[in-house]
C-alpha cells in the first residue's frame, strides 16, 4: 500500500476499534479478558487508577516501565491513542512539566483530551493531530520520546526514527514498546487487515535497532522482549483480525506462519549530548 493509503487504513481501523471498545470493552488487542489481563500485567496499579483510558489501551507493552522521567521534563508520545501513557507521564512530570501526544485519528485525540481532563491533567497534557513521520513538534524541544505499539504501523519507519532524533534535546532519551517480527511471510505483509492489527508492518528487532542507530541515536538497546506463540497471538489480535476483514482460515494460517516469530520489545536509547 502507498503511505497515504496505509495511514487511512490504520486510522479507520483504530477509529472503529476505539468506538467498539467504548461500547463493549473489547479492543484491537483481542477479547476484553485477554486485553484487560495484558494491560493489568504491564501497567499494574496505573491501569486501575486510569481505568477509562486503560479500557481503550491498544498497546503491546509499557514504554514507561523503568523510564527515569523527572518532574518538570517534557515528554512526547508518538501515537498517543486514548491517552493511558499520557496520564502516567503527566503524573511523573508534575505541574511544572509538559506532556505532548501526537495522533492522526480525531476520535483518539478527543478521547485522550477527555481522559486528561477527567484525571485533572488538562493543563499538563496537550494532544496534537499529526503524523509520526512529520511531527508537529519543535526541533530539540523534548526530554523524552515514548511510543507504544505504533511505529510498526508506519510505512516509513526511517522518517519516524529521524523525527525522534530531531525533536529530542541533546542527551534526551527514548523508550519505545513495539511489535517486532522475524521472517514475515510476504502474503501477510500485503494484507491490509494484518497491517492495521500491528503484524504486517512490523520489522525485526535487528532492523529496528539499526534504524534508530542510523538516525543518529546512541546507546540503543533492547531493554526487554516477550515472544508470542500462536495461541497468545490469537488471544491478543484474533478478534480484530476477523473484524478487519481476514477470514478464519487465513487467520489460522497466518498465526501458525508467525508462531514464535512475533514479539513485543522495548527499545531504549538517547540522542548524543554532543549533537
Amino acid at each position: 500500500m502507498k503511505a497515504t493509503e496505509t495511514h487511512e487504513q490504520v486510522s479507520r481501523a483504530y477509529d472503529r476499534v476505539l468506538r467498539k471498545s467504548q461500547q463493549t470493552g473489547s479492543s484491537c488487542c483481542g477479547t476484553s479478558s485477554a486485553k484487560s489481563a495484558f494491560t493489568a500485567r504491564t501497567y499494574g496499579e496505573a491501569a486501575a487508577a486510569h481505568d477509562v483510558a486503560a479500557a481503550s489501551s491498544f498497546g503491546c507493552g509499557n514504554p514507561l516501565a523503568l523510564a527515569e522521567i523527572e518532574p518538570g521534563q517534557t515528554v512526547l508520545d508518538l501515537g498517543s491513542g486514548a491517552g493511558l501513557d499520557l496520564l502516567i507521564a503527566a503524573e511523573r512530570v508534575g505541574p511544572t512539566g509538559r506532556v505532548i501526544g501526537i495522533d492522526m485519528t480525531d476520535s483518539m485525540i478527543e478521547a485522550a483530551a477527555a481522559n486528561a481532563a477527567r484525571a485533572g491533567y488538562a493543563d499538563v497534557v496537550e494532544v496534537r493531530k499529526g503524523l509520526i513521520e512529520e511531527l508537529p513538534v519543535e526541533t530539540g524541544s523534548v526530554d523524552w520520546v515514548i511510543s507504544n505499539c505504533v511505529i510498526n504501523l508506519s510505512p516509513d519507519k526511517a522518517r519516524v526514527f529521524g523525527e525522534i532524533a530531531r525533536v529530542l534535546r541533546p542527551g534526551g532519551r527514548f523508550s519505545i514498546s513495539d511489535i517486532v517480527v522475524e521472517d514475515m511471510p510476504e502474503w501477510i505483509r500485503e494484507n491490509a487487515a494484518a497491517h492495521a492489527a500491528c503484524i504486517a508492518g512490523a520489522i525485526s528487532a535487528d532492523e529496528y535497532r539499526a534504524g534508530l542507530v542510523a538516525a543518529g541515536l546512541v546507546d540503543v538497546e533492547v531493554a526487554d522482549r516477550m515472544v508470542y506463540d500462536a495461541a497468545q497471538l490469537r488471544a491478543l489480535v484474533g478478534e480484530e483480525f476477523s473484524s478487519l476483514g481476514l477470514d478464519a482460515a487465513l487467520l489460522d494460517a497466518g498465526l501458525h506462519a508467525v508462531d514464535g516469530k512475533v514479539a513485543s520489545a522495548r527499545f531504549t536509547g538517547r540522542r548524543s549530548s554532543d549533537t
